[in-house]
């Protein structure tokens, strides 16, 4: 371990920042984080609690507001991310809403990627409008279309990288000079990179979003996102949003994370070791008319890949000929693999995005996504590699 004398911290490595980063030890000394499953505090006097209020006293005032888990949970993932501050919430799609809305007022425009997850596209093509924000969608991957999007009125951008279901690759570092350049807040939502493989503000994006029900848990156990950015935005928009909506993250779920971070890169190494592995596989078989995985070089967005991301991904995208029914038989002849539309879990997961998460959003706009009724999205887990294998190809002979 070494210091960094310009910052003070310590310049671990990430998997011993993800052990040891954020322990705010009581008296008694523990070894595990504590939880504390408080809703409240209390002060010696009147005259502390005014001061706690009015902020001459740093300290914890209501568990909506923060709570000494929760701020370990928060100190342990923004040093990985290699963030000033971070606001956990109660889920990732609160995460997201918390970006997008500390961001932006009525009047404002906010240009995002159209290959969005069902619920971001809700917020942007619905729910803001309804507050007077406009929004336009673009093809992600073209960066003139973003360029052709702004108005003088933009404020923020929002984008995932790759993206979900068909792990499309976006520029981000390109996105990010853009957005300097017109004055608008990059978003990324990082979570099919997870921070391990990609560091969006590295990139020049302003803020990273997570759903941490995915691979900082891992295990399916809870649900919780995470917002990381600079300490004058956190502090002075995100934080009274947090204070007065109500979206911060439970103890319990923060206590939960910071175990899930202390193993999450030899989890999310072992699954993208397998997911090489099956993504190898399925592009030699006929049966496959389709395979997206950003660890290969047939990647559409190779280039890119290797330009931001350090590994591949957990995650394999792959089209089944024969369509809806194809993918059908071929989902229900799995035995290993179950079927759900989580991801990022230590049980290998399948889902069909066009029935499921991506249904809401219209035949249309799948069309344009290129989200066909053949495509499957596989979230690769801790099983041995073989054992997938042998499942999957099993299940495509029933196809």
């Amino acid at each position: 371990m070494t210091e960094n004398t310009k910052t003070g911290k310590r310049n671990w490595r990430p998997a011993t920042t993800l052990v040891h980063e954020g322990g705010m030890r009581s008296p008694f000394g523990e070894t595990s984080e504590a939880l504390y499953l408080t809703q409240g505090f209390v002060y010696d006097s009147a005259e502390a609690a005014e001061a706690r209020f009015n902020g001459d006293d740093p300290g914890y005032v209501y568990s909506r507001y923060a709570n000494p888990t929760v701020s370990m949970f928060e100190d342990r993932i923004k040093a990985l991310e290699g963030a000033e501050a971070a606001r956990a919430t109660a889920s990732g799609m609160a995460a997201v809403n918390l970006a997008l809305m500390a961001s932006v007022k009525a009047g404002n425009h906010v240009v995002a990627s159209k290959a969005l997850f069902g619920s971001c596209r809700y917020i942007c093509e619905t729910l803001l409008p309804r507050f007077g924000v406009e929004s336009t969608l673009v093809d992600g991957t073209d960066i003139d279309q973003w360029k052709k999007a702004v108005r003088p009125n933009t404020r923020a951008m929002f984008l995932e990288s790759p993206t979900n279901p068909t792990l499309e690759i976006i520029d981000i570092a390109a996105v990010a000079d853009l957005a300097k350049t017109v004055g608008a807040r990059l978003i990324v939502d990082n979570v099919f990179a997870t921070p391990l493989y990609q560091s969006p503000l590295e990139l020049g994006a302003d803020v990273v979003v997570y759903s941490a029900t995915k691979h900082i848990d891992g295990q399916g156990r809870c649900l919780g996102g995470v917002v990381l950015s600079d300490e004058e935005w956190i502090t002075e928009e995100v934080m009274p949003f947090v204070k007065h909506t109500g979206p911060h993250m439970s103890p319990f779920s923060a206590w939960v994370l910071l175990k899930g971070l202390e193993t999450l890169p030899l989890r999310v190494a072992q699954q993208t070791n397998s997911a090489g592995q099956i993504a190898d596989f399925l592009a030699g078989q006929s049966k496959v008319s389709r395979l997206i995985y950003p660890g290969r070089d047939d990647h559409p967005q190779a280039d890119i890949v290797k330009r931001q991301m350090r590994a591949g991904s957990t995650m394999v995208a792959f089209e089944i000929d024969g369509g809806k029914e194809a993918a059908f038989r071929f989902t229900n002849a799995l035995d290993l693999i179950r079927i759900s539309n989580n991801l990022g879990d230590a049980k290998s997961l399948i889902t069909h995005p066009a029935t499921t998460t991506h249904q809401s959003i219209g035949e249309e706009a799948r069309e344009e996504l290129d989200i066909s009724d053949g495509i499957l999205r596989l979230s690769v887990g801790l099983e041995d590699t073989l054992d997938l294998l042998e499942d999957v190809e099993k299940a495509l002979a029933a196809v």
